[in-house]
């Protein structure tokens, strides 16, 4: 029997059994039997667990809290336990290990990350001392699409806390996440006039057409060097090739570093009118998720957490990236350090693994964490 307490078969077992249980957002189902496992690893530990309902086609979402401690501000750990693969992707991409990775659906993103977490609260409960601050643990159950359903809750706990660690997958060999581009989405719905495209096409008004002027507009918006993406990612018209497109539809995603670069962009996008008469173009949308911007708490966070890695013998190096998590809901007021997960690669693919060789020293820097700040 080992007497580390960071064994990492032991931990990897427990990420399969989080791995083996599929959990698509869009199957509520299949996610409260992930809840379910979760919770139960919490009834021997000195935690009360909480448990809201799901709604809108999603599933539970679970919050379990350290017994000492909630008096005062403390550490709010995000997870989330929803996965974009679809059911029966396992098949496809089984739990196995070869060499030093690990493969699974969801397994770097983010199942891995969140057992890390649980795993080292389980070592805090295990030791004499309880830490100076309380620790929180929050899974949700729609990170994938956006937490719509869960981003009030995540937003009130953060606002409680002190310090968040979210267990989001690390990023290029192991780099830690100290900021995030906000993201918003917008639907395009146009409407023009039907006609023949070979007898009176002078009747018509095209759709399809002003969704171009649309799109040269949006493509216009993009400005690499400032780190702002606009992209028109799906599109839909018309009905037949010998008539005049009456609809016509685009879904549109912008990404933008800051706070200032929405405030500029999301209302000329929202602004857009149609270039044509009698032809309506109706922009609907909103920010999403806000900007994840390196805070002086955040930095120091970081710093903290950078001298604890070193100590463990790892170097922890922090990126900005344009990936959105539920990190940028807490960063805008909370101290937020994201990418705290396991190191790996493949997120969302059908060859997505973890590192096994970053379980061991990701799950013990997580533990000091705990047991550090104050």
């Amino acid at each position: 029997m080992s007497s580390n307490p960071f064994e990492t078969s032991v931990i990897l077992d427990g990420i399969r059994r989080w791995v083996e249980i599929e959990s698509p957002t869009e199957r509520p189902d299949q996610v409260n039997k992930l809840v379910d496992l979760v919770a139960a690893g919490y009834r021997d530990l000195p935690a009360t667990v909480e448990r809201i309902a799901g709604r809108d086609g999603c599933g539970d979402h679970l919050v379990a809290r350290s017994s000492w401690g909630q008096d005062a501000p403390g550490i709010l750990v995000l997870s989330h336990l929803d996965t974009v693969h679809p059911m029966g992707f396992i098949e496809r991409l089984p739990f196995q290990i070869e060499g030093d990775s690990a493969f699974g659906p969801g397994i770097y993103d983010m199942k891995g990350g969140a057992y890390l977490a649980y795993h080292a609260f389980r070592q805090i409960c295990a030791e004499d001392a309880r830490p100076p601050l309380a620790i929180t643990q929050l899974y949700v159950s729609d990170e994938e699409i956006g937490s719509p359903t869960s981003r009030a809750l995540i937003e009130a706990e953060g606002l409680k806390a002190k310090y968040v660690l979210v267990t989001e997958p690390a990023r290029d060999g192991g780099k830690i996440v100290t900021g995030r581009k906000g993201v918003a989405r917008f639907d395009v719905n146009i409407k023009g006039a039907p006609a023949h495209a070979g007898t009176r096409p002078e009747d018509g008004r095209s759709a399809i057409r002003e969704l171009g002027h649309v799109i040269l507009a949006l493509e216009g918006m993009n400005d690499l060097k400032r780190g702002i993406t606009v992209n028109v990612g799906v599109v839909r018209g018309g009905t037949k090739p010998n008539v005049i497109a009456e609809e016509a539809y685009a879904e549109v995603d912008l990404r933008v570093p800051t706070m200032a670069d929405a405030d500029d962009l999301v209302p000329k996008i929202l602004g857009i009118t149609s270039r044509t008469e009698g032809v309506t173009v109706k922009v609907t949308g909103e920010l999403n998720r806000p900007p994840y911007e390196k805070s002086n708490a955040g930095a120091a966070l970081y710093e903290h957490a950078r001298e604890l890695a070193a100590e463990l013998g790892f170097e922890l190096i922090d990126v900005f990236t344009g990936g959105g998590s539920d990190g940028n809901f807490t960063a805008p007021h909370t101290a937020t350090l994201d990418g705290l997960g396991v190191d790996g690669k493949g997120a969302h693919t059908h060859y997505e693994q973890l590192y096994v060789s970053s379980i061991e020293p990701r799950a013990r820097l997580l533990h000091r964490l705990y047991q550090t700040l104050r």
